[in-house]
């Protein structure tokens, strides 16, 4: 499968701090691709090497197939780029704006762009200045969408904006799916897990892990036995056994690796029979919290 990004062993070093820690990525074309993580986890540093507005210490990007240094204007005109803390010329009015940009994008559809001002309601009079953020991002993503871009790369995109205005980017955003790779950072978990395909996770500027979301979802369970009087808590349990607590005879825990069959082997192997066994599965914010409390992030 051909990517629209890869990067291979990439460092960034602030002088003693060491933002992004040999970071290898691979973002399948037509992917809808987050990169997940708390603030400061190296996020915003890997998008603008990326972008080539920073140049990483060492390792190497790729975006399109061209060496992320090498990204010029001529480059520009097949990405779309919206950051959470994007300027825009204040002065211009939404549509001077768009007009502006216009003659920089050979493939700019006059047709899209105004069924983007429809779909996000934006007042084309009004002046950038005087727009709420909300309507800015709103105005950001429409300048980047409208001249079908292969591939669309946002930076914490929905930090600070009403659930509406994110479910209208969203939209949006997925609107052009069919047609684009879609490459979003955010540490807002519950709005990836809605449409996202794949997802990464970094923290401290290392990669945690990499998958389908799919993937990820379907291999963890939370456990919970119950038993007839309390068991023995074991000394050892199988690695993918996270977070292992117990209160009187219920005993709970997280498996990284589930498989019905294999997991209820394990539990016998290490607790005998239980009188119940529950599985439940975790969404994408339960899946980080285990993951950072128990230590195991490499799971």
């Amino acid at each position: 499968m051909t990517s629209a990004i890869q990067t291979d062993h990439l460092v960034k070093k602030f002088r003693r701090v060491e933002a992004l820690q040999g970071l290898t990525l691979n973002v399948p074309e037509g992917a809808v691709y987050a990169l997940v993580g708390p603030n400061g986890a190296g996020k915003t540093t890997a998008i603008k090497i990326l972008m080539n507005i920073l140049r990483a210490t060492s390792g190497r990007a790729q975006v399109l197939g061209v060496d992320s240094q090498q990204i010029k204007a001529s480059r520009l005109q097949s990405i779309g780029y919206v950051s959470e803390n994007q300027e825009l010329p204040e002065w211009m009015t939404v549509q001077y704006f768009l007009n502006y940009l216009r003659d920089f994008y050979p493939t700019w559809d006059i047709q899209l762009e105004a069924d983007l001002i429809k779909q996000f309601e934006l007042p084309r009079d009004r002046k950038l200045r005087h727009l709420s953020r909300g309507m800015r991002m709103k105005a950001a993503l429409a300048s980047s969408l409208a001249y079908h871009p292969k591939l669309i790369v946002l930076d914490e995109p929905f930090t600070g904006l009403d659930p509406l205005v994110r479910d209208e980017l969203i939209q949006g955003l997925l609107d052009r799916a069919e047609e684009s790779t879609i490459f979003v950072s955010s540490h807002d978990l519950a709005e990836i897990e809605t449409f996202a395909s794949h997802v990464a996770y970094l923290e401290e500027g290392k990669l945690r892990f990499a998958e389908e979301l799919t993937s990820l979802v379907e291999r963890f369970r939370e456990v919970e036995l119950t038993f007839d009087v309390p068991p023995a808590m074991p000394a050892q349990t199988p690695p993918n056994w996270m977070q292992l607590s117990n209160s009187a005879a219920v005993v709970r825990f997280t498996d990284s690796q589930f498989d019905a069959e294999r997991t209820a082997a394990d539990i016998v192997k290490v607790f005998g029979e239980p009188r119940n066994t529950t599985f439940s599965p975790m969404s994408l914010r339960a899946i980080f919290l285990a993951m950072a409390k128990s230590g195991r992030a490499s799971a």
